[in-house]
């Protein structure tokens, strides 16, 4: 299938034909990841978010009584003189 590149603003893009997004499970509005391999672009969806999950981690965390601060409170030095 061939296509052209496109101006789009001050950068360029390709149209991605829907037959092919359904193809490889993607849709509009998809995180993707991009880049070069062999001298060819390789774009590939990103299947998990950097963050999933780490919200019902740590509730999981809360509910077994595991969030006890590490470190404990510090202070740092001059504390004591600020004026809030």
């Amino acid at each position: 299938m061939r296509s052209i590149v496109r101006r789009m603003g001050n950068s360029s893009g390709v149209i991605i034909p829907k037959p092919l997004l359904a193809e490889l499970g993607m849709q509009a509005g998809d995180d993707i990841d991009i880049g070069l391999r062999d001298g060819s672009i390789v774009i590939a969806l990103v299947k998990q978010h950097p963050r999933e999950g780490w919200s019902e981690a740590a509730k999981g965390i809360a509910a077994a009584g595991e969030d006890a601060m590490v470190l404990g409170e510090f202070g740092n030095a001059g504390d004591d003189e600020l004026a809030w």
